[in-house]
């Protein structure tokens, strides 16, 4: 009986697979299924192609998830772009989105979390999920680090411009934020973060404090 390999099969399959330990092949499947889900959605992505991707057999895909449905859960919980609002300076925190907008991995290196999302809406818990999701980390958490008042508006705000400026700047690329100088940028940036994070402190949130 032939047992699927972290290989990714016997040695006289066709394709010459990819070598991983567990660590890699885990991080291998879940690279090449953000990808998929990404740009097919969850009903147009099938194991057998993230499999392929990952260069490895399709079995594992069962072997480290137990399911195409457990991995597509696995791909959208993601939060790690949000991690650094958990404990970033606010003073710091206007500098750290521009950079993330002008700087962060292009469509082709990473997938948007939206479009994962956006792509596989007939699934309803996922959507459910990221919005609970940013429930966390921005109308809770972020927000009790803000001053004055509508703290969860404000932190929902910060959320909508980073999620919806990535989205048209890296993925979409749409042609103003596509090439728009990033000092440039910068600076439309700020005008509107920067009240948001500022409005409960002193002489914050208005020209004339």
């Amino acid at each position: 009986m032939n047992r699927a390999s972290d290989t990714g099969g016997c040695d006289d399959h066709p394709r010459r697979a990819r070598r991983y330990d567990a660590a890699g092949t885990r991080s291998a499947l879940l690279g090449a299924a953000a990808l998929r889900f990404a740009r097919y959605g969850y009903d147009g992505t099938s194991v057998r192609d993230i499999a392929k991707d990952a260069g490895v057999d399709a079995a594992l895909v069962y072997r480290y998830f137990g399911s195409k449905e457990a991995l597509f859960d696995a791909v959208s919980a993601s939060t790690g772009m949000f991690e650094p609002l958990r404990h970033l300076p606010l003073d710091e925190v206007s500098a750290w989105i521009c950079d993330v907008v002008s700087t962060g991995p292009t469509e082709e290196e990473a997938p948007h979390p939206l479009l994962t999302k956006l792509r596989s809406s007939s699934r309803e818990e996922t959507v459910g999920r990221f919005r609970e999701e940013i429930t966390e980390v921005f109308s809770e958490g972020f927000a009790r680090r803000l001053e004055g008042e509508d703290a969860e508006l404000r932190a929902e705000l910060m959320a909508a411009w980073l999620m919806g400026i990535t989205l048209l700047r890296l993925a979409i690329r749409s042609p103003a934020l596509a090439a728009t100088p990033d000092d440039t940028l910068l600076r439309f940036l700020r005008a509107g973060i920067d009240p948001l994070l500022d409005a409960g402190r002193p002489g914050g949130g208005s020209e004339d404090g």
